[in-house]
């Protein structure tokens, strides 16, 4: 392929050279890189459309998010649920990672080590910032078994768990396992449960927060995946308050243990699980203050 300069693309486009290189900054010229300090257009590269002016201020969170991601936007609510979701959902599961190594990973992708750390804590970390991607980008979607898949198949990637011959990345478990010392679905039964659950979920059409509730509980209690469960059901979680115009939220260390307990209590008493995701959505609704995005408060 052939590429041509900025001053080039700038003359073809009738456009300043300046907003030239600011298209092929924000990524709004596919196929552009830098070489030192100067931009390769390809030369079959058309100018972008102009952005509607409704469209530079988005005003719905997922919106923001798809803004930010695109633009790069480092300082922003998207730069914050990368590191917040990721460091917290992780450090339920185990990993020893702090929150500053994670916002390392993510802003510079290196990490500064004291101390001896998990690969597969930094490998997850960095496929976790991956998966919250798909997440975005696919928000508007109803759940599907695929897209869950992919979903682990991100997570997992490259992990320890990987190499091991009976685990599935991207796939439902292939031995039985159990979630809290309960039994959870067997491996011949989960292809059937998950297609009743997402059946069930998908034949209705708005969702109130205690239905995303039910359906975390349920896909949690089927545990189709091997090992990785937790993530994949809160990123799904989190993918669904975004389609719905549900406030996210993310369950942090403080309240892991009345997570657990609301989970394991869910059918007999939800108020333990609704509660406590509604202390995390409360506290989330402030990130979302400071940053100005609006959202239905009901």
């Amino acid at each position: 392929m052939n590429y041509i300069s900025v001053a080039e693309a700038a003359k073809r486009w009738g456009i300043s050279e300046r907003s030239a290189r600011n298209y092929c900054a924000l990524g709004r010229i596919d196929g552009a890189f830098l070489t030192g300090k100067t931009w390769n257009i390809p030369e079959t590269a058309k100018k972008p459309d102009r952005i509607n002016k409704n469209d530079q201020n988005p005003t719905d969170l997922l919106s923001r998010l798809k803004a930010e991601k695109k633009a790069k936007l480092h300082g922003g609510i998207y730069h914050r649920i990368q590191i917040d979701l990721t460091y917290n959902s992780n450090h339920i599961e185990g990993s020893k990672l702090t929150h500053e190594q994670t916002r390392c990973i993510f802003e510079t992708n290196t990490i500064g080590l004291a101390e001896t750390v998990r690969v597969d804590d930094v490998v997850e970390t960095a496929n976790h910032f991956k998966c919250i991607d798909m997440v975005i980008d696919n928000a508007a979607y109803a759940p599907s078994e695929k897209f869950i898949k992919l979903i682990h198949a991100a997570l997992k990637n490259g992990t320890t768990d990987s190499r091991q011959d009976f685990f599935a990345v991207g796939d439902y478990k292939r031995l039985p396992n159990e979630v809290g010392g309960k039994d959870t679905t067997a491996p011949e039964d989960v292809a059937d449960q998950m297609k009743r659950l997402l059946s069930k979920y998908n034949e209705t059409g708005e969702k109130t927060f205690d239905d995303l509730l039910d359906f975390h509980y349920r896909f949690e209690a089927i545990h189709p995946f091997q090992d990785g469960n937790g993530r994949v059901g809160r990123l799904i979680l989190f993918k669904e308050c975004l389609r719905n115009g549900i406030v996210p939220f993310i369950i942090t260390d403080d309240l892991k243990m009345f997570y657990y307990r609301g989970l394991q209590n869910w059918r007999t008493e939800p108020g333990f699980l609704r509660d406590t995701c509604l202390t995390a959505q409360d506290r989330f609704k402030k990130v979302l203050d400071y940053f100005k995005v609006p959202y239905c408060d009901g």
